[in-house]
């Protein structure tokens, strides 16, 4: 059995999407999900799953989409879409991947999923509500790295020398938060990088969420 990189994680995206819900996904869910321009591209990969005999589909319905026995039980690695442990099937976290984050200077934000991926929620010291792509290498002393998938727990609250997801006049970084009587910074974790002042100039400032913990795409 063959199947794409993409086809993989379609079919984690289905086995999740219906453990989560209880049903599964419409064409257009999936294609919005994955950043697929046209529904049609959703239902090339589903006709290849068909075709491996990993589901099912009902034309004319909607969420006419069914795994087979072969597909629930399939897993994939794949770009960092981990299995499930023994046993536990269903217990993954369905988490969506919104785009990139900057551990340097601040990058523009990117709320588009570009897909959801299933994760072992060991691998996580919080709850993760999204994943951010990190682009720059600001925090290299914390052992995040450029590529890392970060998990970010949505919170407008952090305590001193937590690391955050943070927004700065519309553009997110992540970093140390360094807040205390009269200076508010965050503070990269690479010697090569400057601190990031947050003064009385600054605009539109906000924590959007915690630090979670990472996925390392092999």
């Amino acid at each position: 059995m063959h199947l794409t990189d993409t086809q993989r994680r379609l079919l984690d995206y289905l086995r999740g999407h219906i453990a989560r819900h209880g049903y599964p996904p419409s064409q257009m869910e999936i294609a919005r999900a994955f950043g697929f321009r046209q529904n049609r591209s959703a239902r090339y990969h589903l006709d290849a799953l068909r075709d491996a005999g990993l589901v099912e589909l009902a034309d004319g319905r909607a969420r006419g989409i069914r795994l087979t026995t072969a597909g629930a039980a399939a897993a994939s690695v794949a770009d960092g879409v981990l299995p499930a442990g023994p046993g536990d099937p269903d217990g993954l976290l369905q988490v969506p991947l919104f785009g990139r984050v900057a551990a340097g200077t601040p990058i523009g934000s990117d709320p588009e999923v570009r897909r959801e991926v299933q994760l072992d929620p060991t691998l996580f010291r919080l709850r993760p509500d999204y994943l951010l792509e990190v682009e720059g290498e600001s925090m290299l002393l914390d052992g995040i790295l450029p590529g890392d998938l970060i998990g970010v727990h949505r919170t407008p609250q952090a305590r001193n020398g937590q690391t955050v997801v943070a927004r700065v006049e519309g553009e997110l970084t992540v970093k140390r938060l360094d807040h205390g009587p009269g200076h508010l910074r965050l503070l990269p974790r690479n010697p090569a990088h400057a601190p990031i002042e947050i003064g009385p100039t600054v605009a539109d400032f906000a924590i959007e969420g915690l630090f979670a913990g990472l996925v390392r795409p092999s």
